[in-house]
């Protein structure tokens, strides 16, 4: 039940320290994705799709929830635009649990954003929100698996915690710069791959060092991962037409144990991934895409075969 002693107010300038500190007492952080307030601006201010929908709750004079939701723009198959946001940076502080923050702050956003025109709304969401959002109309897609193959060398010395150093894991590493912007037709529903948001997402990332690798005119966006202890390259988009000699010479390249990574099914990049030797885990699961349609869609985005995607679109936002 909503608690009738929270307010709902957009968010602000001056709330951004309090937001971050909400967002680490809910969330955490990592190496990778810290909360700091560079990234948050990354995320929500300077996306090249527009600025987020933020909400926030307050009770007892404090901020007690944040709902953000994050610009974004996917293309059909048909060549239409459909205008989306994603449900991220949803956080109810630990003081302020059982008191319907989640509800009562999704529908708020909810709201605003079909005011706002937005088509649809999609996310990855954890095991604890997960449930909570198919109750709220939200369907489940499908799970993002995960792909790997076993590096070029093998290294035997255990990573090191903290921000991954490209030189670690690559040689010669050159940052995911100028990358190229002419895509290919989607086979389902696709990121606008703009110039602008390539530069945001894979070069403007605040804290993700993304390297690129080239091939035959087709380039390999890989970031250097710790996980486990082992030294991960994840190879998170392919632009180009050449996906198998891309991702063969980012294996090349590679000081790393292994490679990982994930392209839909159907999609040129998977065959070619395929091809060069990185496979499909059965029965792994990454993440799993959830969506809300807040209109009659012109396309199916209820089952994930009607989706065009890689890694790079859903990891680290």
């Amino acid at each position: 039940m909503a608690d009738d002693t929270i307010t709902v107010r957009p968010f602000v300038d001056a709330d951004l320290p309090e937001v971050l500190e909400v967002l680490r007492a809910a969330l955490g952080e990592t190496p990778v994705l810290r909360r700091t307030p560079e990234l948050f601006a990354w995320k929500h201010f300077d996306n090249p799709f527009g600025r987020s929908i933020i909400l926030l709750a307050e009770a007892e004079g404090r901020i007690a929830g944040v709902r953000a939701f994050m610009r974004w723009e996917l293309t059909t198959p048909a060549g239409e635009t459909l205008r989306c946001v994603r449900a991220v940076d949803t956080a109810t502080h630990p003081d302020f649990m059982r008191r319907g923050i989640f509800r009562t702050l999704t529908t708020a956003a909810l709201e605003a954003a079909t005011e706002d025109g937005v088509d649809m709304v999609f996310n990855t969401p954890n095991d604890k929100s997960g449930a909570g959002y198919l109750k709220m109309g939200w369907v489940a897609v499908g799970d993002i698996g995960v792909m790997l193959s076993p590096g070029h060398r093998m290294v035997r010395k255990s990573a090191t915690e903290g921000l991954p150093d490209p030189a670690d894991f690559l040689e010669r590493p050159e940052p995911a710069r100028r990358l190229p912007s002419v895509d290919r037709r989607p086979g389902g529903v696709r990121t606008r791959r703009t110039p602008e948001y390539l530069e945001w997402r894979f070069a403007g990332h605040p804290t993700a060092p993304y390297c690129r690798i080239d091939a035959d005119g087709t380039t390999a966006v890989v970031r250097p991962n710790h996980r486990d202890g082992r030294r991960e390259l994840v190879v998170s988009d392919v632009l180009g037409p050449h996906a198998r000699r891309a991702i063969a010479a980012a294996r090349r390249a590679s000081r790393a144990d292994y490679l990982a990574g994930w392209f839909s099914e159907g999609s040129p990049e998977r065959a070619g991934a395929i091809r060069a030797l990185m496979l499909p885990v059965p029965r792994l699961t990454a993440l799993t895409l959830v969506a809300r349609p807040l209109r009659e869609l012109p396309v199916d985005v209820g089952s994930l075969s009607s989706w065009d995607l890689s890694l790079g679109d859903l990891e680290l936002l």
